[in-house]
C-alpha cells in the first residue's frame, strides 16, 4: 500500500505556497507605495495591501521592508503595473493584472500560458469594456437567511450599491471611492470579509462549454501561479464546486 505525502513534504508544499503569496502581496505594496505616498493612513490602496499582507500573517518587518522598497530608499528595482486582455477556452474574457520590473518576461509568460491552454492575448480594450471596477467583499454566509440578512442591512447602512448572495457567499459591492468607508463601516459591524478589494467585475457571466471547463481552470490555476500576475478576472459562470 503506497505511503501519502510526509509530513516534510506537506510543509515545504506550505511553505512554497506561502513565499509566493507573500511574492505577490509585497510587489502589491510596493507599487502602491510608489502609487502614492509611504504612509498607510494617507494612501488608502496602500492600506488596503497593507491589510491584506497582514491577513495572510506577513511579518510586520516584511511588510515595512516593501514600503521601503517602494518608496525608493533602498534603490530597489522599479516595479511597474501592466493590464493584459485576452480570451480563454469557450470565448471567456479575461484581464490580467500585473506587477513586474521585466515587461518583456511577463508579456511572454502571459501569452505562452494563454496558447498552451487553447486562448489567445487580445489587444487593449478589447475585453475591458464587459467589466466594471468596483469594491467587493466576500463574507462566507452559508446560504443562512439570518446572516444574509445581517450582510445586507449593514452594507446598505453604509453605503454599499448591491449585495449578491450565491454559492454560500454574500458579496458587498460599493463604488471604488467609497470601498474604505463601507470596509470600515462593516468591520465595525462586527462582520469581517474572508476577501475584500477593489477590481474588476464581469457585467455579466457566460456559461463555460462543457469541453472547455477543464482547460479554463488550467489555465487559471497556471496564470496564478506566475509570480508577475496579482490578479486575474474573468467572466466565465463556473459550476459551485470548481467556483469554491
Amino acid at each position: 500500500m503506497g505511503r501519502g505525502p510526509s509530513i516534510e513534504g506537506r510543509k515545504n508544499a506550505e511553505d512554497a505556497k506561502r513565499a509566493k503569496v507573500f511574492t505577490k502581496l509585497i510587489r502589491e505594496i510596493t507599487v502602491a507605495t510608489r502609487a502614492g505616498v509611504p504612509d498607510p493612513s494617507l494612501n488608502p490602496r496602500l492600506r488596503s495591501a497593507v491589510d491584506k499582507a497582514l491577513s495572510a500573517n506577513m511579518p510586520k518587518d516584511t511588510i515595512e521592508r516593501a514600503i521601503k522598497r517602494g518608496s525608493g530608499a533602498d534603490g530597489g528595482a522599479s516595479m511597474e503595473e501592466l493590464r493584459y486582455e485576452g480570451y480563454g477556452p469557450g470565448g471567456v474574457a479575461l484581464i490580467i493584472d500585473c506587477f513586474t520590473d521585466n515587461p518583456t518576461r511577463t508579456v511572454a509568460d502571459v501569452r505562452h500560458a494563454l496558447t498552451k491552454h487553447g486562448g489567445n492575448l487580445g489587444t487593449s480594450g478589447s475585453v475591458s469594456f464587459q467589466f466594471s471596477r468596483l469594491g467587493e467583499l466576500v463574507f462566507a454566509t452559508g446560504g443562512d437567511e439570518a446572516a444574509e440578512e445581517k450582510v445586507l442591512e449593514a452594507a446598505l447602512d453604509a453605503g454599499a450599491d448591491d449585495v449578491v448572495n450565491e454559492n454560500g457567499e454574500s458579496t458587498v459591492l460599493c463604488a471604488p471611492e467609497n470601498f474604505e468607508a463601507v470596509q470600515q463601516a462593516l468591520a465595525t459591524a462586527g462582520l469581517n470579509a474572508q476577501h475584500a478589494g477593489v477590481g474588476m467585475r464581469p457585467n455579466n457571466r457566460v456559461p463555460v462549454p462543457e469541453e472547455a471547463l477543464e482547460p479554463l481552470l488550467d489555465l487559471l490555476e497556471k496564470l496564478d501561479s506566475l509570480d508577475d500576475v496579482s490578479d486575474v478576472s474573468h467572466n466565465a459562470l463556473l459550476p459551485a464546486e470548481a467556483a469554491s
